[in-house]
Order: structure tokens, then sequence, then C-alpha cells
């Protein structure tokens, strides 16, 4: 894994091929990240790089991550991740990683936490259908139904797909493609979906299943 940046989701729009074919693509401002901390094998078990994303005022800091940017000599920054990149020792920290680090037809992975749903019942989480609601069923017609005989193992099974948390996750989807590099804006068109919400942080890097 060469390459790897940090992104806000902006939404989504669609571009045209030079065939005339339509491309849904979502919109992604990648970077400018700054090198904020370089971790060798030497030095630390492993080879790996720090990156930030995002300005922020130094006061909305706590203090080590404060100490991280002032012994960097970098600007305050709001998000911070570590990438394992094969070429990590060789970067230098205050460097910057734009956007032009990828190309119109690079393989990516994009990763991010998707949109929270709260606590959910089993027809939004689990696409069930509604239960009857004629002949003695209810009073309740969007609830589980059955789980099982009473009798005989008179519990229900784990794993069971039941109410509860859906959404607010980390999710990666493989093998996107990057459409257009807009470096002006400092912008990747990436086709298909994205996970996460419109200006949620996502992180871009190189396919792992080429």
């Amino acid at each position: 894994m060469n390459k790897a940046i940090i992104g806000r989701k902006l939404g989504m729009t669609q571009l045209f091929s030079q065939d005339g074919k339509v491309i849904p693509v979502t919109v992604i401002e990648a970077g400018p990240c700054p090198v904020v901390q370089v971790k060798t094998t030497e030095r630390d078990g492993y080879a790996a790089v720090k990156l930030g994303f995002d300005r922020v005022d130094e006061k909305k800091l706590n203090k080590p991550d404060a100490g991280l940017f002032k012994k960097a000599g970098v600007p305050a920054q709001k998000v911070l991740k570590e990438f394992r990149l094969d070429n990590a020792e060789a970067m230098e920290v205050g460097s910057v990683i734009t956007c032009e680090t990828f190309q119109a037809g690079d393989k990516i992975d994009v990763s991010g936490v998707t949109k929270g749903h709260g606590f959910t019942g089993v027809i939004k989480r689990w696409n069930n259908h509604r239960l009857k609601e004629t002949h003695g069923v209810g009073p309740v017609h969007r609830e589980v139904g059955s789980m099982g005989a009473n009798s005989s193992p008179s519990r229900v099974f784990k794993g069971k797909k039941m109410p509860g948390q859906y959404g607010h996750e980390n999710v990666t989807i493989l093998n996107l493609e990057v459409v257009k590099v807009d470096k002006e804006r400092t912008v990747l068109s990436v086709k298909g979906p994205a996970p996460g919400p419109v200006k949620g942080i996502v992180t871009i890097r190189n396919t792992v299943k080429a």
C-alpha cells in the first residue's frame, strides 16, 4: 500500500464518459494532509506514517496532540490517522500529501463510519416483512414474530436478527475507481457510493484486492 489520504465526503453527482455513458460518482474533498509523524521499524517496531486533515484552532486540542503538532512544526489538525505504507520510512515530517497522489483509473478502498440510525426495529434493520393485519394478529404488526419453538430449546439462539443498534459502524468499500482528479478544488470523484453521511470523514488508500 503506497498511497493514502484523508478526506471528507461532499455528496454524490454524475459525470459523463467519452462515449456518453452516465457514471454515478461520490465527490470527496481529499487533503491536503500534512505528515505529522513517521514511525520506523527500528524505533517503533513497524513502519507507518501519521497524517492530519482539516485545520483547527490549537485551543481545541488536548496536550499530547498539541505537543505532537508542535514537535512536527505542522499547524493543528482536527483529524489524525495512521497508515502503514510501504514507503512510510522514506517520507518526511512536514511534507504534504495532496489529491494529486491519485490518478484517474486508480483502484482504491474507501473507509468511513456509516450513518447512525439509533435503536431500530427489524423491518428497518433487517428488511423483515410486516406481520398479517387480520385474524387476531397484533396488536403489534412490526415486531419480530416467532423466534422458534417454546418447548425445545426453550430459548432464543444467539445471532438471530432482532431489533438493536443500526448504523454508526466502520465500513470499507473495496475496489472503487477514481474517475476524475480536480487539483484546483482538491477533490476526487470516485465511481459508486462511499460509506458515511455527507461531511463525514473517510480514508482513501490503494486497494488491497486488485
